[in-house]
């Protein structure tokens, strides 16, 4: 196993509750999947969890050397629970495409939030040279 990459992201909260209620669904439907809008809306305090997302998403791409943008943009990056309720990543699209040709096999991830602030911090790695 070889790491690509690391990469970790804090959030505070109270900036994700005022973008969403200034933009609304214009900045969650930019930022956020179907999936997870529908996970975090059913939450006591969706921000929290739209915040930690937001964290992982960006702990992602710095892990990946990417960025948000081109090779991983925000809807290509997902933030899914296993079964076991721990966070699991799911790549589509440009992010998909990236992985593949980086031979990136596995991206971890783990998220954190507290009343203010969310974390994320996640590793990506190859499982061969």
């Amino acid at each position: 196993m070889i790491i690509h990459g690391i990469g970790i992201d804090v959030v505070e909260v109270g900036r994700i509750e005022a973008a969403v209620e200034k933009l609304g669904d214009a900045f969650l439907d930019r930022l956020f999947t179907a999936r997870e809008r529908e996970y975090c809306g059913k939450q006591k305090r969706p921000a929290l969890h739209y915040a930690a997302r937001f964290a992982a998403k960006e702990a992602v791409s710095k892990a990946l050397g990417t960025g948000i943008g081109g090779h991983a943009g925000w809807l290509d990056m997902e933030v899914e629970r296993a079964e076991s309720g721990a966070p699991k990543m799911i790549f589509t699209g440009n992010a998909a495409d990236f992985l593949a040709a980086e031979g990136i096999s596995e991206v971890q991830v783990s998220l954190s939030h507290a009343k203010e602030y969310a974390a994320a911090n996640a590793v990506a790695v190859r499982h061969s040279a």
